[in-house]
Parts: structure tokens; C-alpha cells; sequence
């Protein structure tokens, strides 16, 4: 077979897994990139609400993202970093709720990249202190797509997926080189006296 030089190079697709995680609800957008072009496969919530323990909720989640995972095979996760409030239970649970979407992604060898909410918020619409409604309405700009989420949690799971196609080359926190630290690696490395 030959192959003409003249030819335009193939692009591969990447799909993107945007996940932002939640104890009661959690969004997830799944997007694909093909030469800078963004398109919007699925996305939606998982209502966690209606079970009755945490561990439950937990299982629920972990079991919704791997079915996406196979179900899409993403290239790479980007995920929402916590965010740091007052309420230390709120935030446990978040932690709790995002190491197990983590989890489902490390067990399918998915690179994961975690995003801050600011900088999700100034990449996708140009105003780190944008409204959820604002991201929504921006992101379905983007996307060419007019979306109409019963949660906003949907929309904020694309707009971390496209953030992070804006930001391709941030380091995932599962690297094939050893000498890459994520968000976490960093502050467990700088905070060793606070760990147990």
C-alpha cells in the first residue's frame, strides 16, 4: 500500500471522561476531540440521593464510571479538584465520593487530571467567578449543542472535560514517569507532619 506524502496526516479522536464528583449527585460528560474539534457524546447524572448509606452511594458510583468507561473507553479523566470550605464532614465525603471515581479510572489505566473550580469556570467561559448557568449556556456554545440539563452537575462534568481539551498538556496524576506529582502528591509532600 502506498501512502501519498501529500496526504494530510490522520488525527486521532481523543475522548475525554469530565467527571464532577458529588455525595448526592455527581455529573459526567464524555467528549471527543478530532483535529481541535470538540463534540459532545453523553452526558448526565448519577442521583445518589436515593440510597439509604454512604457506602451504598459509594458503590453506585464507582459502578456507574467504570460502566462509562467501557461503555466509552476514554482517552483520559479530568476531574474537579474539592474545594476547601469550612464544613471538614462535607469535604471528607467529596474526597470520599472523588477517590472512588479515581479508583474506577486507575483500574482501566485512565490518566487522570484534576481541575480547580475557578480555573474550569475562566477557561470555559472567561470568568473564574462564573455562574453554573453562565457555564452551562457557555458550554453548549462550545459544543454546538443546546442543553438543557435537569442538573447542572452534567453541564460542569463538560465543562471540565472541555477545560481540560483547553489545557492538553497538564500532567495526569497517573504518569508512566515516576518524578510527575498530581495536586495531592504535591500537598502530601509539602504537609508530611499532618498525615497519620
Amino acid at each position: 500500500m502506498r501512502v501519498d506524502p501529500k496526504a494530510a496526516p490522520v488525527t486521532p479522536e481523543k475522548i475525554i471522561l469530565g467527571i464532577d464528583p458529588g455525595t448526592q449527585i455527581a455529573g459526567y460528560g464524555i467528549i471527543s476531540v478530532k483535529g481541535g474539534v470538540m463534540r459532545m457524546i453523553q452526558y448526565g447524572v448519577v442521583e445518589l440521593n436515593k440510597y439509604s448509606t454512604y457506602q451504598l452511594k459509594l458503590q453506585k458510583l464507582f459502578d456507574t464510571i467504570l460502566r462509562l468507561i467501557d461503555e466509552y473507553h476514554p482517552d483520559e479523566m479530568a476531574i474537579e479538584d474539592p474545594f476547601f470550605g469550612k464544613n471538614v464532614q462535607a469535604m471528607l465525603k467529596l474526597g470520599r465520593a472523588q477517590g472512588v471515581v479515581m479508583a474506577a479510572a486507575l483500574s482501566r489505566n485512565i490518566p487522570i487530571v484534576e481541575y480547580a473550580p475557578r480555573r474550569i469556570k475562566q477557561s470555559v467561559t472567561g470568568n473564574g467567578n462564573a455562574t453554573k448557568d453562565q457555564v452551562s449556556h457557555m458550554v453548549g456554545h462550545l459544543l454546538k449543542e443546546d442543553l438543557h440539563p435537569k442538573f447542572f452537575d452534567a453541564t460542569d462534568a463538560l465543562a471540565i472535560a472541555v477545560c481540560h481539551h483547553f489545557h492538553e498538556n497538564a500532567i495526569p496524576l497517573v504518569s508512566n514517569k515516576k518524578t510527575k506529582k498530581g495536586a495531592w502528591g504535591a500537598f502530601v509532600s509539602e504537609n508530611n507532619d499532618r498525615i497519620l
